[in-house]
């Protein structure tokens, strides 16, 4: 159901995009910025994940990191049967996490050093998990494709004053609240298909690391990290707040239209419901062998 709600939104966007083509151009217009669509989410799509990365001040982790964060998410990627992901941490206190890449060989895994500082390692493997759901699922690619529909239709609304064929078809009344209504009709879906998309990575994410209540208990601690510190990058670039497992603009207490994520009481009931109807898998005890004691540090590679 995930994946045909996710299609159908899609092609919401895509439909509303082609609409105000044709508003601005009739039939030549709405096949014009099909095109340009095209054009556009191909160029993001290749660059995007060095877009993001360079955005947050992401630094390459090394392999043999003394946090082992590495050989913990090289083990969960077998487990996901996926190639292991670039990583990347960003210095920012916020617990918070991301991931990137326009298709599983070409994907990153960004987490912040807050994270680092607040989880344990059975959380962090949770969180890993969870990123590597995305990108099994070919989610960072749809949001990149989604975010760029949604820029672009906010443009092509402000193009709307400039050409004489939309007030032709709508008149100043009807051009003006398209330049409105559009880019808000595409925020909207744009935050729907976010919303589906988290929910079916929690869950296959729980999968991976064969243990829900581990991303349950990560979740409710970056949430509570993300309500009261900042993220200042993210602030700066907050078209990306949706990449976010958590999201770290500001908290949110139902899944209502203007969500980015769903709300995480919501998303953590789901993974504590899964464990209740699940024993962990085999994978659980796998994945904990290798995951180190879950001993509070006092630092991010303490």
């Amino acid at each position: 159901m995930g994946y045909l709600k996710t299609a159908i939104l899609m092609a919401a966007m895509t439909a509303l995009f082609m609409g105000i083509g044709y508003l601005l151009g009739g039939a030549g217009g709405a096949v014009i910025a099909l095109v340009v669509a095209a054009v556009m989410n191909v160029v993001t799509w290749w660059n995007s994940d060095k877009l993001v990365l360079r955005m947050h001040g992401a630094e390459p982790v090394t392999r043999g990191d003394p946090m082992g964060l590495h050989a913990m998410t090289a083990e969960l990627a077998r487990n996901a049967g996926l190639p292991e992901p670039k990583l990347y941490l960003i210095d920012t206190p916020q617990p918070n996490a991301f991931a990137t890449g326009r298709n599983p060989a070409n994907a990153a895994v960004a987490v912040t050093t807050g994270l680092l500082r607040d989880l344990t390692r059975e959380e962090l493997a949770g969180v890993i998990a969870h990123e590597l759901a995305h990108i099994r699922n070919h989610d960072t690619a749809i949001m990149t494709v989604t975010a760029t529909f949604a820029g672009a239709i906010s443009m092509l609304a402000n193009f709307a004053l400039f050409f004489g064929g939309s007030r032709e078809r709508m008149g100043l009344i009807g051009t003006l609240a398209l330049m409105f209504l559009a880019p808000f009709a595409a925020t909207i879906v744009q935050m729907a298909i976010s919303r589906t998309r988290e929910y079916a990575a929690d869950k296959a994410g729980a999968e991976i690391c064969g243990n829900p209540l581990w991303l349950a208990a990560a979740l409710e601690k970056i949430a509570v990290g993300a309500a009261r510190i900042d993220n200042h990058a993210a602030e700066r670039n907050p078209a990306t707040a949706h990449l976010f497992i958590i999201n770290p603009l500001h908290a949110h207490k139902h899944d209502n239209l203007f969500a980015t994520h769903p709300a995480t009481q919501n998303r953590i009931a789901a993974l504590r419901a899964m464990a209740r109807q699940d024993r962990p898998a085999p994978a659980a005890q796998h994945v904990r062998r290798g995951v180190p004691s879950t001993r509070r540090r006092s630092g991010p590679w303490g």
